[in-house]
């Protein structure tokens, strides 16, 4: 990877920057904020998330990536150029950039992440999925005749594989991930507590007191928000009793899924993975105790990979300094390239 080089994880909830030898230079919610009176952006990244919730009628903060897939074009468009803007600064030159997107966008979808990335001066862009990354970010050598498994939970997608010989043998791709885990809990506030809250809320007790099996030591946290029944501000206590049980569609859809993908892989990669046993990353694989719960209901010892937020684009890292070392740079782990002329 040359010194100007970049890999970027495109995601539901957040966008991360990696360069090679600087680590992380960018770690920023993707989420847009537009003066709608004015038709002018005031805001992207922290500065937009800032807004959710907080804003006058004329000021409109969104997330446009929706369940892995862009649900405003336009804006989308527009917030991945700034952010890469930001992030360019600290790069020299014209970067090739490698970017990690949701395994279920589209043509069109990826195009718009393409244009975007040209449009900041790119040389050279190349698209990589999410689980691919995962297992090189994992430190797996996916080029092997040996299988490796990945759940890669993250905020709009669940992205479920098996690789081998640097490509996917079989796969599923569910959005069911973080921010529906985020929803239930608004949900339940809601229905048992009589009190609405704001997503950042529920982000909080998600990550605090949320957890799909009983912990051994109930901790508690305060939520605010607003009473259903009188509408004035109030406060709660939520435990981590109360929180344990209200994922369980979740969960099962997840591990049919993964079981479905197992049954589909092909016998001889079967032994690879229960020896080595099946890598969890993203942000949405950190609910407490979820790791235990596939392992319980496959059979298979699943493991939090290390960064386990970042391991997805240090693997699109590590994809794009392979190109280097073959003869034919878009035959590597990514699914399409867009070679930038001129």
């Amino acid at each position: 990877m040359f010194g100007n080089d970049i890999s970027i994880d495109l995601g539901t909830a957040t966008m991360l920057v990696y360069i090679k030898g600087k680590g992380i230079v960018l770690d920023e919610p993707t989420v847009i904020a537009v003066d709608t009176d004015k038709n002018e952006v005031v805001g992207v990244g922290t500065e937009a998330l800032e807004m959710l919730g907080r804003t006058p009628p004329n000021i409109k903060a969104v997330r446009p990536l929706h369940d892995g897939v862009i649900s405003y074009y336009t804006l989308a468009q527009e917030m991945i150029r700034r952010l890469i803007r930001k992030a360019l600064h600290r790069v020299p030159g014209r970067p090739r950039i490698m970017m990690c997107v949701p395994s279920g966008i589209t043509d069109v979808e990826q195009r718009a992440v393409i244009e975007a990335a040209r449009e900041v001066g790119a040389r050279d862009i190349y698209i990589i999925e999410e689980p691919v990354a995962a297992a090189l970010g994992a430190g797996r050598d996916i080029s092997q005749a040996r299988g490796t498994m990945v759940i890669d939970i993250g905020g709009g997608t669940t992205d479920i594989a098996v690789i081998a010989l640097g490509g996917v043998v079989c796969s599923r791709s569910m959005k069911i991930a973080g921010d529906e885990f985020t929803e239930e809990i608004i949900r339940y506030m809601r229905k048992e507590m009589n009190l609405h809250i704001g997503p950042r809320t529920a982000e909080k007790l998600k990550c605090t007191v949320g957890g799909v099996v009983k912990r051994d030591k109930e901790i508690v946290c305060t939520a605010k928000g607003i009473s259903a029944i009188t509408g004035i501000p109030k406060s709660v206590t939520v435990s981590s009793n109360d929180l344990y049980n209200i994922f369980e569609e979740f969960v099962y859809n997840i591990t049919e899924r993964a079981r479905e993908v197992l049954e589909e892989t092909p016998p001889e990669l079967h032994g690879d993975i229960i020896q080595d046993g099946i890598i969890l990353t993203g942000g949405g694989a950190m609910l407490y105790g979820l790791d235990r719960r596939i392992s319980d209901t496959i059979g298979v010892e699943c493991h939090l990979a290390d960064d386990i937020i970042q391991c997805v684009v240090k693997g699109s890292g590590i994809a794009l300094e392979q190109i280097d070392s073959v003869a034919d740079p878009t035959h590597v782990y990514h699914k399409k390239a867009y070679i930038h002329e001129g």
